[in-house]
């Protein structure tokens, strides 16, 4: 009890003292995966839509790999992620290993078939009349999309949340692409399992807790939005 009390103690004073490196680090979390996020919205919002809308040959199979996706290990994803990366991969030729941007790649790797999954139920749970009752008013196809997705705004919000958490939170991935570089590729997770595995434990607390203020934070704005026009 007391190591948890020391530890909240330290997030405390750290955050008090605005301390460098801890600013650094939880800045660099914070911005990885805010971009892997914001990249794994584009993706799995463009072709999860896409998906739902139309039928083709093999679509309950996609969906089964997209659902399967959701639960992918992050440890998997840097594997893959560090051999298409490694100097004698496909892309070692651009030298992001073990910097950020090989993390927001690994992380948006992770988040996208959580959005996309998320994305696919929540169209596909719209009343099938309610595309042809919005294209007899004149709408284009475009305009029926973006109607829909505004139909399904709170599920689709969950699964940005469910996106940024997952990302936000996950160390396997992080570690493997990324190196844990200080001050380069540190990131809160990464930073918490290398105290924890010195014996600093009120460090690590202190890290965790960060950690936490900053899902609650972001989650608190997403869900504001989510929730500001509820349907009636």
């Amino acid at each position: 009890m007391d190591v948890i009390l020391e530890g909240l103690t330290k997030a405390f004073q750290l955050l008090a003292a605005l301390d460098r490196e801890v600013l650094g680090i939880a800045w660099l979390s914070l911005k990885v995966s805010g971009l892997a996020t914001l990249f794994s919205l584009v993706i799995g919002l463009s072709v999860g839509t896409l998906v739902a809308l139309t039928s083709f040959p093999g679509k309950k199979i996609l969906v089964s790999v997209v659902n399967t996706g959701m639960g992918l290990p992050p440890v998997v994803v840097g594997l893959f992620v560090s051999i298409m990366l490694w100097r004698n991969g496909p892309l070692g030729y651009l030298e992001l290993l073990y910097t950020p941007t090989a993390i927001i790649i690994a992380q948006t790797v992770i988040a996208t078939p959580i959005v996309m999954g998320v994305t696919i139920g929540a169209m596909q749970n719209l009343p099938t009349t309610l595309r042809l009752q919005i294209l007899a008013l004149g709408a284009t196809r475009v305009q029926m999309v973006w109607m829909l997705i505004k139909e399904a705004r709170l599920p689709l919000m969950a699964g940005v949340m469910a996106g940024f958490g997952g990302v936000i939170s996950e160390v396997g991935a992080s570690i493997m692409v990324g190196g844990n570089v200080r001050g380069y590729t540190r990131v809160l997770t990464t930073a918490t399992v290398m105290e924890t595995g010195r014996g600093n434990f009120d460090m690590a607390i202190a890290l965790s807790v960060i950690l936490l203020l900053f899902c609650f934070a972001v989650n608190y704005i997403l869900t504001y939005i989510q929730q500001r026009e509820r349907p009636r």
